[in-house]
């Protein structure tokens, strides 16, 4: 009997990693309905445009694309619809006066099965300038050229 992995990535937001600086992380579970769930099984899930609100005590994500399910007809839901996060209130309250601080924000990293569970990876992040992110995009330069050379060098020796 072979192993199940216990997690798989459906979507990233890599342009969060781009525009914030990310302070914290958390680990969330989403409320979904049946079809949404079959259809991000088959990995039709977008973190694009979404946020994060904190409201009246819950955490709600917005603009999180999940496509309708082929096969789902009048159970699909609409694709951008609010859907609440699942996190314990003293993590809600701790969020929630973190991003009562200037300049910080909550936005979604990434989204994964974790045991069959849908979960949602959640940042406390501060906006980056334009030159925070010059220096991002330089240091990741570096780093390429780095491992490159170094490939290069293992395979002439």
């Amino acid at each position: 009997m072979a192993k199940e992995k216990t997690s798989r990535l459906i979507a990233q937001n890599k342009k969060a990693y781009h525009d914030y600086f990310i302070e914290e992380t958390y680990q969330a579970g989403i409320s979904l309905s049946g079809t949404e769930v079959k259809s991000m099984r088959a990995g039709k899930c977008s973190l694009k445009e979404s946020f994060i609100r904190i409201e009246a005590g819950e955490a709600l994500i917005y603009n999180m694309h999940i496509s309708p399910y082929e096969q789902g007809n009048i159970f699909n839901k609409d694709p951008l619809r609010t859907r609440r996060l699942l996190l314990h209130k003293r993590e809600i309250n701790k969020i929630a006066a973190q991003v009562a601080q200037a300049g910080y924000t909550v936005v979604p990293l990434k989204v994964y099965f974790h045991h069959g569970l849908v979960k949602v990876d959640i940042g406390v992040a501060k906006g980056k300038k334009l030159y925070d992110k010059r220096d991002s995009i330089a240091k990741k330069d570096q780093l390429r050229e780095a491992a490159k050379d170094f490939k290069i060098r293992n395979l002439t020796v």
